[in-house]
């Protein structure tokens, strides 16, 4: 499967990512300057002059650096999407129109591409052209303030969880499209958005919202519980030695038992989500009696549902963590760098990582040499800055292919 990646910040680049982990060959088409995320990274976390923003969603692709806003750039991208089975774009809407590379254009040079756009809010509509960013998306679709308390502290996820989800539903739904391509030859227009995306991850809330009697008073809970519509103790609560612990739904004689907690008793037979903040606070009061490790011992006990808080400087000892194999080392110029991997095992295994392109361009002559120019013609288009060459050694090589090799088919 070959594909085009027009991508840039995290939402295109993580889907891509997934196609190319599971062996798709693709090429990111970036700036002279390198994509976005190449001079970005959060807690200014570089190793060098590669940025960790670059590594978390990049791996296994190849880089071509190319000007578009140039004729010969853009005729370039035509001959490459006649040749390419998808291309990913997350350009704002009508920007690659503008370029003469959107789908009405390229669908005319080649009937069977997969043309999928990411955007902040979908290509029509009253915020088509507004700038979609995690931060602004869990605003609005209402993640913030089903997530903190809706009229005292709206709250948003830690990470980017909508660019993520966004990706990966992207990258399904391009394998979708060419599951389609391999049975019928044709092609497909592919959409998605963060907004959608962020309405998606909240799917059991919003119709649990929109099929029941609740209404915004509903969001007002005790400052412990996790969500506004389950019932309690779903939350965290602090321990006496200042640790948190999540506490899920239990069985309510075997939490009050494992608390030592007549004030639990007492609520055995009430409505935990009626009477939520009421039970929540008994678990609050009880809790704060016990250390995390005398917790931990009565909740074992009893097989009851827990979990400690752990930040990511405890994920680096997690047993499970480690025994899923979720981190991957590698060395970037002489420093060892800790990545993620994919998060899905093959029989097994993780897939491997088999190339970082660490500098925009790093195989660009490789590229145009397949769509049939000639050395002397690659070597001028380098000249004129029509496109940006690496050197080989910026090329850095991982695992054999074999994995997804066997995933892809």
């Amino acid at each position: 499967m070959k594909v085009l990646g027009l991508c840039h910040y995290l939402q295109g680049p993580a889907a891509t990512q997934y196609l190319a982990d599971l062996g798709a060959d693709v090429i990111k088409v970036e700036p002279l300057t390198g994509a976005h995320e190449r001079h970005w990274a959060g807690a200014k976390s570089f190793i060098g002059d590669v940025s960790s923003f670059y590594l978390s969603a990049n791996r296994n692709k190849r880089s071509l650096a190319i000007d578009l806003k140039t004729d010969e750039g853009r005729d370039i991208m035509k001959r490459l999407a006649a040749r390419s089975d998808a291309l990913v774009e997350n350009f704002r809407p009508g920007v690659l129109e503008r370029m003469g590379l959107g789908y009405d254009a390229l669908k005319s040079i080649n009937p069977g591409l997969i043309y999928a756009s990411a955007t902040g809010f979908g290509s029509s509509g009253p915020l088509r052209d507004s700038p979609g960013q995690d931060l602004l998306i869990q605003a609005r679709c209402g993640l913030a303030a089903g997530t903190g308390e809706r009229f005292v502290a709206p709250k948003v996820a830690g990470a980017a969880i909508v660019d993520q989800h966004g990706g990966a539903l992207l990258a399904m739904a391009v394998l979708a499209a060419y599951v389609k391509k391999l049975a019928t030859g044709e092609g497909s227009r592919v959409e998605s958005s963060l907004l959608n995306a962020g309405l998606d991850l909240q799917v059991e809330a919003l119709v649990a919202y929109h099929n029941s009697d609740a209404r915004r008073d509903r969001y007002r809970r005790h400052r412990n519980l996790a969500t506004w519509f389950h019932e309690a103790p779903y939350g965290v609560y602090e321990t006496k030695d200042a640790r948190f612990v999540a506490i899920g739904l239990n069985d309510p004689t075997k939490l009050a038992e494992a608390l030592g907690s007549s004030k639990l008793l007492e609520l055995v037979e009430a409505d935990r989500y009626d009477a939520r903040d009421a039970y929540a606070e008994a678990v609050t009061q009880a809790v704060a009696w016990y250390s995390y490790a005398e917790l931990a011992g009565r909740f074992d006990q009893l097989a009851l549902w827990y979990a400690p808080v752990q930040d990511y400087e405890d994920l680096r000892t997690d047993p499970q963590v480690l025994h899923n194999q979720v981190y991957r080392k590698i060395t970037v110029g002489n420093r060892e760098v800790t990545l993620i991997n994919n998060p899905v095992r093959y029989e097994g295994k993780t897939l491997p990582v088999r190339r970082i392109s660490l500098q925009p361009g790093s195989d660009t002559r490789q590229v145009l040499q397949e769509i049939g120019l000639a050395a002397s013609e690659i070597e001028d288009l380098v000249d004129r800055r029509i496109v940006l060459a690496a050197p080989p050694d910026s090329v850095l090589m991982g695992e054999a292919s074999t994995a997804a090799e066997t995933v892809h088919g």
